[in-house]
């Protein structure tokens, strides 16, 4: 089953879950179709299984590592963020194969559909808790509806993935973490005070040492 799960999920990711099939699988996979069709009923069967060990990695844990951060609603947005972060290393097939298959299945109706819209429903309802939260504790802002702030969290970090995954080759994986947490906190209008200090320090010598040089060309 490991063997088949894997495979199941790199064809999925790479080039889609309509295009792949069985027989691809199996292949990838060095077993016969029938060893598929022993484990699993078809390849809906393969994906939904894919997708509930992505619940308890990806969603579950998640919710887990951040609520257990505690203290201030900037802090829980930052674990959450530093957890996503890290997914992107031990699990970045798993956070785009749930990525790529809402897509793939927006259209669609069915088990698969339903399963991956209760997880994003999940997801939305967290994030509008820390965001809420942080908005009566006066440390997010309020000019922005709460349903749509977390939308927009959600979305910077689905969208990070698929960036980080196209442009593998020439993005930093620690810059684009420090450059995804300046975003959220930014747009949520977290305190200048609780954002994180170090990127800050680094960049204010670039720009001081670009201004000196172009001075003295001049």
């Amino acid at each position: 089953m490991e063997l088949l799960l894997g495979s199941a999920l790199r064809l999925f990711v790479s080039q889609g879950y309509r295009s792949t099939n069985l027989e691809q699988i199996s292949s990838a996979a060095e077993l016969t179709k029938g060893a598929v069709y022993f484990y699993f009923r078809s390849k809906e069967a393969v994906l939904l299984e894919l997708l509930k060990q992505v619940q308890g990695t990806v969603v579950d844990r998640a919710i887990e590592v951040t609520e257990a951060a505690g203290g201030s609603a900037t802090e829980r947005v930052v674990a959450y963020v530093h957890y996503q972060a890290n997914l992107g290393i031990t699990h970045r097939d798993e956070v785009l194969l749930l990525i790529l298959m809402a897509l793939e299945f927006k259209e669609r109706e069915g088990e698969v559909q339903s399963f991956i819209a209760n997880l994003y429903a999940r997801q939305c309802t967290f994030i509008e808790g820390l965001v809420r939260d942080g908005q009566q504790r006066d440390e997010f802002r309020t000019d922005a509806a709460t349903r749509e702030l977390a939308s927009l969290v959600l979305a910077i970090n689905d969208g990070t993935f698929l960036e980080w995954y196209r442009r593998s080759n020439v993005l930093k994986g620690p810059d684009l973490v420090r450059a995804l947490r300046l975003m959220v906190l930014g747009g949520l209008g977290a305190a200048a005070g609780q954002l994180p200090a170090k990127p800050a320090r680094r960049k204010a010598p670039a720009k001081i040492t670009t201004v000196s040089r172009s001075s003295r060309h001049t």
